[in-house]
């Protein structure tokens, strides 16, 4: 009997069709990437200068100021991400100092980060390469044939208290001091580790001593902690849903990995602006060599690319309890999910 055969919106889209489709998108306007550091780095200083101000009026001012310094510097991090797929500029040199810059105001070291996205983008979405760069996903077998420990650990991993709390403030203020990965990618670039930290150094020495020590973290304690957890909320909604794309090496697909595996997050203007365009995450994902603010028009110029996965504010709240890659469904589920799961019927054998 002959299988039938999967739907349209299964199948990959071939290389040339979408590698044609995105070309145009792909060059980068030096005037808009120019245009787009001023307007964040300027407002981002200006505000910063304000929440200094603000410390001798009251501080309930200075968290309300801390708010859109925490967007742009999602922003900043966003321009330091398509520097790191050389996507900013045609420029290489252009790319790199722009976001070797950009690394000091948000506490990434550029060329660790650079390479430890690169993996990310090389097996989003396969069973067999996961977590470097990505949110560390089990699936359901494996979590069953884990030890209490090791079920306890990852619970407390994915749990969102953790996952959009801790994690991401000790991430970028504590973690990324430190080149710890054995990736032998990754060994390579340590250095960046070293000198951002060094930069780092000098910077926030200097404005201790300019401000004061405690005046400083007032102020930018409030930021990191807005930005990080900012920063990974948009990262684990781009591929945490429940029919999200994972496969094993047979099988994994890159156009597929892209536009079913990456989805596309529909925020008010003013957080997408903020955001810089990362909600289009599936264009981004086929191809990294566009830049942030040629990704909109991309998805609205091609029909090809907009059957995928659209979430907005309301419905990507439901992803926080998705945790396991359900392998006989194709789907994340929730441990709700999988408790609820009739136990299996024991086989005798006479």
């Amino acid at each position: 009997m002959q299988s039938e055969a999967p739907p349209r919106s299964e199948l990959p889209i071939r290389s040339q069709e979408w590698k044609k489709a995105v070309a145009k998108y792909q060059i980068p306007n030096a005037r808009k990437s120019i245009w787009q550091i001023i307007n964040t780095l300027i407002p981002f200083v200006a505000i910063w200068y304000l929440m200094v101000q603000s410390l001798s009026i009251g501080y309930w001012l200075t968290l309300l100021l801390a708010i859109p310094a925490a967007g742009l510097m999602v922003r900043m991090f966003i321009i330091q991400h398509d520097c790191g797929h050389g996507s900013f500029f045609k420029s290489r040199k252009a790319n790199d100092w722009v976001g070797t810059l950009a690394s000091i105001i948000t506490w990434t070291p550029y060329r660790y980060w650079q390479k430890s996205h690169a993996i990310h983008h090389a097996n989003a979405g396969n069973l067999e390469h996961r977590g470097i760069g990505d949110i560390y996903t089990m699936t359901v077998q494996e979590y069953l044939q884990a030890s209490w420990w090791g079920k306890l650990k990852y619970r407390i991993y994915r749990h969102p208290l953790f996952l959009f709390g801790v994690a991401p403030t000790a991430l970028f203020v504590f973690l990324y001091r430190f080149p710890t990965s054995k990736e032998k990618a990754l060994k390579k670039v340590r250095h960046s580790v070293y000198w951002t930290n060094l930069a780092l150094a000098v910077v926030v020495g200097g404005l201790m001593w300019l401000i004061g020590v405690k005046e400083f973290l007032l102020i930018q304690i409030p930021i990191t902690i807005l930005a990080s957890t900012a920063g990974a909320w948009l990262f684990y909604v781009q591929h945490q849903f429940e029919d999200a794309y994972w496969a094993g090496d047979d099988s994994w697909e890159y156009s597929l990995a892209a536009l079913k595996g990456s989805s596309f997050y529909k925020l008010p203007k003013v957080l997408q602006w903020f955001t810089g365009n990362i909600g289009f995450h599936h264009i981004h994902h086929l191809s990294p060599r566009i830049p942030n603010y040629n990704l909109e028009a991309c998805h609205n110029d091609n029909e090809l690319f907009q059957n995928t996965v659209t979430m907005t504010l309301r419905s990507s709240i439901k992803t926080l309890s998705l945790s396991l890659w359900d392998e006989e469904q194709n789907k994340l589920i929730g441990f709700r999910q999988l408790k609820a799961r009739p136990a299996p019927v024991p086989v005798t054998v006479s």
